[in-house]
């Protein structure tokens, strides 16, 4: 059984659709396996650093290289099980990523779950406080000494 070495071959593109100026990172990332953001990171410390010739690397990338082309149907679908829906308890759907650094939920959904969570807790111990400061309790502490 013999593979075609051109079946497996990669190739370098753009993804101005992932890109944020014009894709060269993305299309890096692609290529590699790696994450847009870290590519990202590299090329301004590499910009910050070294100035000129970065500059001119990613210009030349990005005349050089072609766009990429449209993901397929089975693309797509690699691509949607990337996510999966996980409903909560409180009815709440979250969206988890299954690559490790994308995990659980998004920043503002988490900052939005632990502010609901300390009103809550908040809401108790205010309870708690009246509860404690009030002569009920008082009366019931005088009952349990007896």
């Amino acid at each position: 059984m013999t593979t075609n070495s051109s079946s497996t071959k990669k190739t370098f593109y753009r993804d101005p659709v992932r890109g944020k100026i014009a894709g060269v990172c993305a299309g890096i990332a692609n290529y590699f396996g790696w994450e847009v953001w870290i590519v990202r990171i590299v090329a301004i410390t590499a910009l910050i650093f070294m100035g000129k010739p970065t500059f001119i690397a990613y210009v030349i990338a990005w005349i050089v290289f072609g766009k990429a082309p449209k993901p397929t149907a089975e693309q797509r679908r690699v691509l949607k099980e990337t996510t999966t829906v996980e409903n909560t308890p409180d009815g709440r759907s979250i969206e988890i990523k299954t690559r490790v650094w994308e995990a659980g939920e998004a920043p503002k959904d988490a900052l939005k779950d632990i502010a609901h969570r300390f009103q809550s807790m908040e809401h108790n111990l205010r309870d708690m406080e009246r509860y404690v400061t009030s002569s009920e309790y008082r009366v019931r502490q005088e009952i349990n000494n007896l």
